[in-house]
């Protein structure tokens, strides 16, 4: 066929420079892959639309190449045209007071110093990316805070049918390692608007940078990072180390043990076959151990490689629950809209929902994984759980028995006596028999049994202020728990994935922590000091070794909170278990994950993973 084309394209196109049978190792940096069978080189943008209308009309593909740093070739053949643009205008600068303009061929490293000789800045950070302009500017290349489009003035290319595109900055959205550039577009033209620079320091800069740049990257043939990166905590080559992948082999390609998110074409004959196999078993360790889907920031020169890595890695379905019909909804929504910006941003495909009644509904069973994130309710207390274990569905978190026995204060308590587990004194009243517990004095804590977020609770220091609190909280619910005030330090700890994470002390402004010291500050702003100070070690292992036990009697899963208090003797007392806590900016389990090192996408992503190898027989 390519013998049939390229007659064609000499015959139409005689000035358009083309070459036969060119090997991706003479044009991409990794070398993977067989043969193009036609490549072709246009000097100018006349030449490119004529050769776009020409392609059109015989209904061929093309495939871009660039400076082919980024570019994983096929094994098979491409039944198309390589394009590649590195000659006349698509390689020029021209450089004003404060504007480039600049062909998209021009390499990042060359961009930088032009622009650094005139006065401009700004390029520094970029100038170790290899690669050309225009790549960058598709992908939004960054480095150091740093982000190709954010200089953008206005964009010029060539559609698929030859037509002229052009671009100002404001009809363009740059996002992480993505832009809105369509997709048929070839760059040709870039206008950049650097900032003003002194050339000597930016000129040190940008060697510094390069100089850097070697001394972390591996030698050999590689497209730089193989993966995007997920979060700022989560780099993709961290995660990938943190799973044991360093030298993880798959043919002539291997994970760099200097640098893990990338892949070398060690000795010069790796394939797309390869490739393919050591992505797909890098993707699939790498979210079995932290729940994290890495998406492959290089590009495929057949489209379907990426859909085989998809197809053989597949991120779980996940349905976010929120809302529900209790007094925390509101809280519960943040809490939802948090949990599904993290997956999302793990890499998982999420539908939210505002469930306002419990019942099963077609999300919940159309989906492989439900991350309910209720607060109170039906969706805390195990009602929703019970249905989703009726009906087979898998969902984050403890199970309907475990979720009763910890919202119900009351069942808790006598939970945590019948098991040894240090609690304080309690006892209970209802609106028949409104008489205060004769065991212990005031101050009393007085709790309806089934509410959460610090709703229905008040503190009561006299036997005068008894009746009208009773009043009060006879509203949520016709029995109350009342407990002995312990006076000390309160303190909560998290357990999350089988881990206790660092003890977090709580310091309301009002000595009381209540709705407003929690989420209102009206009376002033809580500290939240994590990990808790001055706590001797010998405690701290015994707040430890009360979590776990805590989390064996009562089968907690996934993630719950146990709150404490200390007394002045430091003698700990277990409050109660929550067992779906917060997931909002200021809740109290993120925060304690985040000092562990556990990022929030990683955290809840890790919960989903769990619930999802539990449905396939293969977590706990």
């Amino acid at each position: 066929m390519n013998r049939v084309l390229l007659g064609k394209l000499k015959k139409e196109l005689p000035e358009l420079a083309l070459r036969e049978n060119v090997p991706f190792r003479e044009v991409t940096s990794w070398g993977i892959g067989g043969e193009l069978p036609v490549l072709a080189e246009p000097s100018g943008d006349v030449e490119l639309s004529s050769l776009c209308k020409f392609l059109q009309k015989n209904r061929l593909p093309f495939l871009l190449l660039g400076g082919g740093t980024n570019l994983a070739g096929c094994d098979r053949l491409f039944e198309g045209v390589a394009i590649r643009l590195g000659k006349g205008a698509f390689s020029r600068i021209r450089i004003g007071d404060t504007h480039v303009t600049c062909g998209s061929a021009v390499r990042l490293r060359e961009l930088a110093l032009a622009a650094a000789e005139k006065g401009l800045g700004g390029m520094a950070p970029l100038s170790g990316i290899p690669g050309t302009l225009g790549g960058a500017l598709r992908m939004n290349a960054g480095a150091g805070g740093v982000s190709i489009g954010s200089y953008v003035v206005q964009l010029c290319g060539c559609r698929s049918d030859g037509s002229i595109w052009c671009a100002d900055r404001k009809d363009l959205e740059f996002g992480y390692r993505t832009s809105s550039i369509p997709e048929d577009v070839i760059l040709t033209t870039a206008i950049l608007e650097l900032p003003e620079g002194d050339p000597a320091k930016e000129t040190a800069a940008i060697e510094a940078e390069l100089a850097a740049r070697k001394m972390r990257e591996p030698a050999g043939r590689t497209a730089g990072c193989t993966f995007k990166n997920t979060t700022v905590e989560d780099p993709a080559g961290k995660l990938i180390d943190l799973c044991g992948l360093k030298g993880l082999r798959s043919g002539g390609c291997v994970v760099s043990s200097k640098h893990a998110n990338y892949i070398v074409n060690e000795t010069g004959s790796g394939s797309e076959a390869d490739l393919v196999d050591l992505v797909i078993r890098i993707r699939r360790e790498v979210a079995e151990k932290t729940g994290f889907f890495l998406e492959p920031e290089v590009i495929f020169s057949d489209p379907a490689a990426l859909d085989r890595i998809h197809a053989e890695a597949p991120a779980p379905r996940v349905t976010v629950l929120m809302g529900g019909d209790a007094s925390e909804r509101d809280v519960s929504l943040r809490s939802g809209a948090a949990v599904t910006a993290g997956l999302r941003q793990a890499g998982y495909p999420v539908t939210a929902v505002d469930l306002k009644e419990c019942r099963i509904i077609p999300e919940m069973q159309d989906c492989d994984v439900v991350f309910p994130i209720f607060h109170g309710g039906f969706g805390e207390g195990g009602d929703i759980q019970k249905l989703m274990e009726d009906a087979g569905i898998a969902f984050v978190g403890s199970g309907s028995e475990s979720c009763r026995w910890m919202m119900d204060k009351i069942a808790s308590k006598r939970r945590m006596d019948a098991f040894g587990l240090p609690t304080a004194p309690w006892g209970i009243v209802t609106t028949a028999y409104r008489e205060k517990p004769a065991h212990f004095d005031f101050p009393v804590v007085v709790k309806a049994p089934c509410e959460g977020s610090t709703i229905g609770i008040e503190k009561v220091d006299r036997a005068e202020d008894w009746d009208t609190a009773l009043d009060r909280l006879f509203k949520f619910d016709s029995v109350l728990l009342v407990e002995k005030y312990i006076r000390g330090r309160e303190l909560t700890i998290p357990v999350v994935d089988g881990r206790v994470m660092p003890i977090i002390e709580i310091r309301s402004p009002h000595a009381f922590y209540d709705y407003d010291a929690k989420y209102v500050y009206k009376n002033g702003h809580t500290q939240y000091l994590c990990p808790a100070p001055d706590l001797p070690p010998e405690l701290e292992d015994e707040l430890k070794s009360a979590s776990l036990k805590f989390a064996e009697v009562f089968r907690g899963k996934d993630f719950f909170r146990i709150d404490y208090m200390l007394d002045e003797n430091l003698r700990p007392y277990i409050l109660e278990g929550n067992a779906l806590p917060g997931c909002t900016e200021t809740s109290l389990v993120p925060k304690a994950a985040r000092q562990s090192g556990m990022s929030f996408a990683r955290m809840v992503a890790k919960l989903a993973m769990n619930a999802y190898l539990r449905k396939n027989g293969r977590g706990k």
